[in-house]
């Protein structure tokens, strides 16, 4: 009798042990990740890149975004030749002339990852391990935010990748000081991390991701609630082309005043001085 009472005792014990509310709350996972819980989290998204920054020195940063389909030239070539020997199957196969004909828009775009390479190289160069100012940042994935990341590498200097968890698989790109690449649940902290000490914001031609950014950044600076800096808008054709401004504010729907929050730049060289130029650099 004795021994089987112990013998229930142990086993309830064995239970409470591994019961999940025993778990200490920082180390359950399961706890950290209910709903109740997500301004905590959120918390975390906020803080633990800003210890990160300053145990790391940065003080400014340079934001560049941009398209994850843009490419270096050399990877855009060949899927130019892919889409082609693909065509060259089923030759009468619309979806894959459509895919031949933005495979060469994208191949003739492929110039930008070289002028955001180049770009990086020019604003990395002024780094120094004393003060770390304008320390490139990007949303840490392929295409241009690679581009940006890996001219501050070619350089030996830091830069900072912002990542996000999204549901299809993803990785951060292979130029990102390992030490400031993060991953991120929350888009809002993401954002917020972005512009916290940004200087300048160089927006490379992009999609629907590169385009939310943007238009956020307008907003924040319309409204005043952002620090001032300036928002270079890279590729004039691309940008007077995708978004008619003018139209907006002839219509009414901006002020005219509210073409003056952003300008465009055709050369790393362009962009870099007007971002001197506004910080009387």
């Amino acid at each position: 009798m004795e021994h089987n009472e112990e013998h229930q005792r142990r086993v309830h014990l064995e239970r409470i042990i591994h019961s999940p509310s025993y778990r200490l709350a920082y180390q359950d996972i399961d706890f950290l990740m209910r709903s109740e819980l997500r301004p905590q989290r959120m918390e975390l998204e906020l803080l633990k890149p800003e210890i990160y920054f300053a145990e790391h020195g940065i003080e400014s940063t340079i934001v560049v975004f941009g398209s994850t389909r843009i490419v270096e030239p050399a990877e855009a070539a060949k899927k130019v030749e892919r889409a082609k020997a693909r065509l060259a199957d089923t030759p009468d196969d619309r979806r894959r002339q459509r895919a031949l004909d933005k495979a060469v828009r994208l191949a003739a775009k492929s110039k930008y990852y070289d002028m955001a390479r180049q770009f990086a190289q020019i604003v990395s160069a002024a780094q120094t391990e004393v003060k770390r100012q304008y320390v490139v940042v990007t949303g840490g994935g392929p295409g241009i935010m690679e581009a940006a990341n890996r001219g501050a590498f070619d350089l030996g200097a830091k830069s900072v990748g912002l990542n996000i968890h999204l549901p299809q698989e993803q990785q951060p790109n292979p130029y990102i000081t390992p030490e400031l690449c993060f991953q991120f649940r929350y888009f809002a902290m993401r954002k917020m991390h972005f512009l916290l000490r940004a200087k300048a914001l160089v927006v490379f031609p992009g999609g629907y991701g590169t385009f939310d950014e943007l238009f956020e950044v307008l907003t924040l600076r319309q409204t005043k609630r952002m620090q001032k800096i300036p928002v270079i808008l890279f590729g004039r054709e691309f940008w007077q082309h995708a978004v008619d401004f003018a139209f907006l504010a002839d219509e009414g729907t901006i002020d005219d005043e509210d073409l003056d929050l952003f300008r465009y730049a055709d050369s790393a060289e362009e962009a870099w001085e007007m971002i001197r130029q506004f910080h009387h650099d």
